[in-house]
């Protein structure tokens, strides 16, 4: 049974130090997990020479705070793996090695330890590593040590490696602060040392430290000795570490204090470890009950992977002037910036507990595995929050949040634009989404299972991705989870090697209560020519809810896709109940239905019974019926008739899916159907802004406040009269105003909607309002204010007279930076792009001279003006300005041409869906209750 009980603990062993040789000043003062990026570049790096391995570390650091710089002495016994007379080890570059020394004992010898000369000292010009060239060659199993003196400069200007900050207390007194962040490859920077993360093992650290500051490093102080003639610094030596990488060794000198007493975690599974909590003694009161929330994640954490961690003490720390992306999660030692860990949420904490077990206890084996470490603990994060307070920070739309995302970069023609670091998130997203689809699959007790198997046998060691999946495939062969032709390792390889995911068609035959399901790969965008897309093929597995016995805890595939492009599905309702594919998106890829599942859908949805489908589920389908519908994969009237029952849904989840379809439909709409698909969005938003904005209170949820800013910035835009009235009303006091270029006395959310469906003197007035605006304001409301004016009017004699008045008036208060603005803005709607389209047109002559050693700009031009039209009306009007000007657009030829290539296919697509988009709306429109006095039309 586990207990949690408040205790001091104090500890003391022996250690061995040895006192600095050399005194240049006195220690005293005076007066944020590894980033993919990184690791992907990391995934490159050259390794070290295999003929030598260290089997533990005594390091001494004296840093000179004052003055930024340290010096060092570091022991590191090591193993000859193979004849040898070189050793190579990492070493920044800025790190001088003042002294070195190599000993041995050689098995054919004597056991006396014999030093081994060295002949040369090399470091490589282009590569953080130092080789010693040794004068023998000592023999593969002997034994010995390397000894370096060596002496550096703290970082000043990052909170990476070994660095140094000052931060001002509420006294107005300046303090400073050192502190490691060793990840991913940074204790190079501090030490020489073997930098890999294969490399576990144990360290001895003596640090000296002015007496009035606290030293915190990876395990608990054993002695503290006094410096002679030095009254005021202080050597502290810890106790030795269990073996550990090198990026995880940690350490901090400032001055703390104690947040309460510590508490004593001690359970069934072996943890017996103190958890303590610091921060600089007058932010104290701002880390109120963090104590409690470290023991709750820790008990969370620890009961998940039921393998004790080898700690006598963890300590978290709030520290003053770390500037780190990222916490750093060193093992027993973990810093964050203190907004991070005074905040409310419980996500991050999970996280870097999480890494205590998952990255340091066990140790990716190199760093093409990072983004595997960072998946399994974003999983185990995301659930542990929820456990806690139901996500509350997420507003419970993990994994909607990631999950979104993933499906609209992965059916681009191509995902990530081939940007490294984007491609190495989204990879790690895929991943996270993995785990939660098998811990569905297998079930969670099989899941946990398969991870304490797996941290078990990987503890002190480091592991690969292939022992995760073969810890989780063994445990569900144990449970009877998964078929005998199911392996884990291989599901997960199928999603893992494919930057795409698949699209599942599921196809009813009533007469046989039978399905026929075939996947592909899933593709938004056009064309869908994706190369060698006919031959991937996903193993999925089939979970499915039936309406006629809804059950939606039983989350047991009723089958496996098995790497086949197709499967029958038998034993299904009858022609009168539907049925739900992956409900609860189980796993990442969305359903398609034929017409007849999905109007049963429609029409459940639209009783009283609804909410029987749990909200995730329902948008899920919400969401799957718009993307297949916008890919072309399905009847816009299907994906129509599946957003009416949300006249009565009230569920911020559900909603979430639909201000995302609203935007991307009214983007790729034609102009002769704006008004009657506002009319529907206002039809469908105005009975939710109504019941929200009833009772409005400062305490509320935060998923409220912004589902109701959203729903009114929608209406807004779709003419609702009450909105449209209220921000004329408020943006009257500025015109009001006696100087008005001195200051915006109204909200940036009523600009858009007074440009949009205001006056033509209210769009003047902002005009002029930019054309004025005073240098010492932030240019950041300039650019704020002249993104609206352009972005937000749907009549063209507006934007026609801003194109005039900034680039053929060349109006002197605009810049280039302005103009690349005011295009990029108008292409947000068909009127802005088509204004720009005719302004170039009629202006050919006078702005082809004007932008002629002006490339960029007029590249820009030729873009913005004629890439995003939808219509055969839009590629008719392109298509005659090329062949008007053919031969005259120079840089832009590849451009424009591009540009036809394109609408080409978008004019296929509105040619098929905008007649039944706009036959759904009138059908819906004649039989809605429209109170046309409540819109605004233009």
């Amino acid at each position: 049974m586990k207990t949690i009980v408040c205790v001091l603990a104090c500890m003391c062993v022996s250690s061995y130090s040895l006192p600095p040789d050399k005194i240049h000043a006195f220690h005293i003062i005076k007066t944020r997990s590894i980033d993919l990026n990184n690791a992907y570049g990391l995934a490159m790096e050259t390794r070290l020479e295999k003929s030598v391995e260290p089997t533990g570390y005594r390091l001494e650091l004296e840093p000179y705070l004052e003055d930024a710089i340290f010096e060092g002495h570091v022991s590191i016994n090591v193993t000859w793996l193979e004849d040898a007379d070189t050793i190579s080890v990492h070493c920044a570059h800025e790190i001088e090695i003042t002294e070195s020394e190599v000993k041995a004992h050689i098995p054919s010898n004597s056991k006396e330890l014999q030093k081994i000369p060295i002949k040369k000292m090399s470091t490589d010009p282009k590569k953080p590593i130092v080789t010693l060239r040794l004068e023998k060659v000592v023999p593969k199993s002997s034994i010995g040590f390397i000894n370096f003196s060596f002496k550096g400069n703290m970082e000043t200007s990052s909170t990476e490696a070994f660095f140094k900050t000052v931060y001002v207390t509420d006294q107005e007194v300046e303090r400073m602060v050192a502190g490691t962040q060793l990840r991913p490859n940074n204790a190079r920077r501090m030490f020489p040392c073997f930098d890999e993360p294969g490399y576990k093992t144990p360290f001895e650290l003596s640090v000296v430290r002015p007496r009035g500051m606290v030293a915190l490093s990876n395990t608990p102080v054993a002695r503290s000795e006094d410096i002679n003639g030095e009254p005021n610094a202080v050597w502290d030596h810890f106790e030795r570490t269990p073996p550990m990488s090198t990026f995880t060794l940690g350490l901090i000198i400032a001055e703390l204090k104690q947040l309460g007493e510590s508490t004593h975690y001690k359970d069934d599974n072996g943890n017996d470890i103190e958890l303590r909590v610091w921060g600089r003694p007058e932010y104290l009161q701002a880390l109120e009950g963090v104590n409690e929330k470290v023991a709750q994640v820790f008990g969370e954490v620890a009961n998940f992977w039921q393998v004790p961690l080898p700690l006598h003490r963890l300590d978290i720390v709030a520290l003053p002037s770390y500037f780190g992306i990222r916490p750093a999660d060193n093992w027993g030692l973990i810093v964050f910036r203190e907004s991070d860990l005074s905040s409310r949420g419980y996500l991050q904490l999970a996280q870097e507990v999480s890494y205590q077990w998952l990255g340091a206890l066990a140790t990716p084996a190199w760093w093409s595995d990072a983004h595997l470490n960072k998946a399994l603990v974003g999983y185990l994060a995301a659930e542990i929050a929820f456990k806690i307070n139901n996500g509350s920070e997420m507003e419970e739309r993990w994994p909607m949040t990631v999950l979104y995302s993933l499906y609209y970069e992965f059916s681009k023609r191509y995902p990530h634009s081939r940007i490294t670091g984007m491609k190495q998130e989204t990879a790690c997203t895929k991943i996270e989404l993995l785990f939660r689809m098998f811990n569905y699959t297998i079930g969670g007790d099989t899941f946990k299972k398969g991870m304490k198997m797996f941290i078990g046998s990987k503890k002190f060691k480091t592991f690969t991705g292939d022992d995760i999946w073969n810890a989780l495939n063994a445990a569900a062969i144990s449970d009877g989870k998964i078929p005998k032709d199911v392996d884990v390792k291989t599901v997960a390889s199928s999603w893992i090697e494919k930057d795409r995911l698949p699209l599942i068609t599921v196809k009813r035959n009533y007469d046989t209560n039978s399905a026929m399901v075939t996947q592909k790969v899933y593709l938004r965008e056009r064309p869908h020519d994706v190369p060698d897309a006919a031959k991937m093929l996903w193993w999925a597995p089939l979970v499915m809810a039936r309406g006629d016995s809804l059950d939606f805890t039983n989350t047991t595939p009723v089958a496996w896709m098995r790497n086949h492009k197709d499967l029958n599905l038998v034993n299904l309702p009858d022609k009168d109940h539907f049925i739900i594919v992956n409900p609860e998106e189980i796993a990442p890829f969305p359903v398609n239905y034929e017409k007849d599942n999905w109007n049963l859908l429609s029409a459940y949805l639209q009783s009283e019974q609804r909410t029987k489908i749990p909200e995730l589920t329902r948008a899920k389908l919400l969401h799957d019926a718009w993307n297949l519908a916008y890919a072309g994969e399905l009847s816009f009237a299907t994906a129509f008739n599946m957003t009416l029952f949300m006249r009565h849904e009230r569920h911020h989840l559900v909603w979430d899916p639909v201000f995302t379809m609203i935007d991307h439909i009214g983007r790729h709409i034609c102009s002769c159907i704006h008004d009657k698909f506002r009319a529907y969005v206002r039809i469908l938003l105005t009975p939710l802004y109504t019941e929200l904005t009833k009772e409005v209170r400062d305490d509320e949820e935060n998923w409220k406040k912004n589902l109701r800013t959203l729903t009114k910035t929608f209406l807004c835009q779709a003419g609702y009269k009450p909105c449209v009235v209220e921000a004329q009303e408020q943006y009257a006091k500025w015109i009001q105003a006696p100087n008005p270029d001195e200051g915006n006395p109204t909200s940036n959310q009523y600009i858009c909607p007074v440009f949009k469906w205001g006056t033509q003197k209210e769009w003047d007035f902002g005009l002029q309002r930019v054309i004025n605006f005073p240098p010492s304001r932030k240019q950041s409301e300039r650019t704020y204010l002249l993104k609206t004016l352009a972005g937000c009017p749907v009549d063209e004699y507006k934007v026609q007279k801003l194109l005039n008045i900034t680039v053929l008036e060349g109006n002197g208060n605009f810049t280039e930076t302005d103009l690349f603005l005011i295009f990029s803005m108008l292409t947000g709607n068909s009127q802005g792009y088509t204004a720009l389209f005719h302004f170039l047109n009629d202006n050919w002559d006078v702005l082809k001279e004007k932008f002629s050693s002006k490339t960029n700009i007029w590249d820009n031009l030729i873009t913005s003006a004629t890439s995003q039209f939808t219509t055969q009306a839009g590629l008719e009007l392109v298509s005659n300005l090329y062949v008007a000007h053919q031969g005259e657009f120079g840089s832009a030829e590849h451009i424009i041409e591009k540009s036809m290539r394109n609408i080409r296919e978008e004019a296929k697509w509105s040619a098929e869906n905008l007649p039944v988009i706009e036959k759904w709306l009138d059908d819906y429109l004649s039989k809605a209750d429209v109170k046309d006095d409540q819109f605004v039309r233009n």
